[in-house]
């Protein structure tokens, strides 16, 4: 990986990933003990993250505000221990945000782009984060089946984030849920009618009705937006009763 420095080529800087002075209490309330681990994974992404094409030049400035803590903020809706599944993870958003901000946490990055993938193992490898993270390259369906000869995985929590609309990720992600986890998908203001349109088919393939949670209230603005369906029902089986989903020292909001 390159030094980060980009002075030989006049590419992006470490520089860029200095953490915001207004940010600085959200982020420390955040990632706590941990938040220099999350300034190293922000120095990766504005710097090999810009230069292999995973994240653009321009959010390399806003990399705190509209990636690590937007993502890490999920962890709200996540209960302790838990089991997570971060399909199409892209540069490990926001499964690597989220590992890092909750070490109790047990993440599997699934994405199917070579190039991806090895940006990941070496971010996993570099913030030492290999005993609770690992890297499947595959596409969703053969993360859940095993077809790839790896697997099949399963978690309490699957999550996703600007990968496609509401009933294509059911589609892909509650396979890989177990009985009475939950999808976390994390969208924008088309939440809402994403639901309205994708009812249906969330509840055939064996959803519950899908609920819109804000994370981050009164940490970061706009908090972020997330949908999240309970896995109810596995072909075959009768429907589960809703799981309560915990967050770090007690209740999810919303609940």
């Amino acid at each position: 990986m390159s030094d980060g420095t980009g002075a030989e080529s006049g590419g992006p800087t470490a520089a860029e990933a200095v953490l915001p002075p207004e940010l600085a209490e959200a982020a420390a309330k955040i990632f706590g003990d941990r938040l220099d681990l999350a300034a190293a994974y922000a120095e990766l992404l504005v710097t090999d993250g810009v230069v292999r094409g995973l994240i653009g030049p321009r959010e390399a400035p806003r990399i705190w505000e509209r990636h690590l803590l937007n993502c890490a903020v999920v962890a709200e809706r996540i209960p302790p221990d838990a089991v997570v599944i971060d399909v199409g993870s892209g540069a490990g958003l926001p499964g690597l945000a989220l590992a890092i901000a909750r070490p109790d946490l047990t993440v599997t990055l699934v994405e199917p782009l070579a190039r991806r993938t090895v940006f990941l193992i070496e971010v996993v490898q570099q913030l030492g984060l290999a005993g609770r993270v690992r890297v499947f390259r595959g596409r969703a369906d053969e993360a859940a089946t095993g077809s790839t000869g790896t697997g099949p995985f399963s978690g309490d929590v699957v999550t996703a984030r600007a990968v496609a609309p509401l009933d294509r990720l059911a589609t892909w992600c509650l396979p890989l849920a177990r009985r009475g986890g939950r999808l976390l998908a994390l969208k924008g203001s088309s939440a809402a009618a994403e639901i309205a349109e994708h009812l249906s088919t969330v509840k055939r393939l064996g959803g519950g009705e899908p609920t819109v949670h804000q994370c981050g209230v009164g940490l970061i603005e706009p908090p972020t937006t997330v949908v999240e369906v309970v896995r109810e029902q596995v072909r075959g089986q009768a429907p589960a009763k809703r799981a309560r989903a915990g967050r770090r020292g007690g209740r999810p909001r919303g609940h």
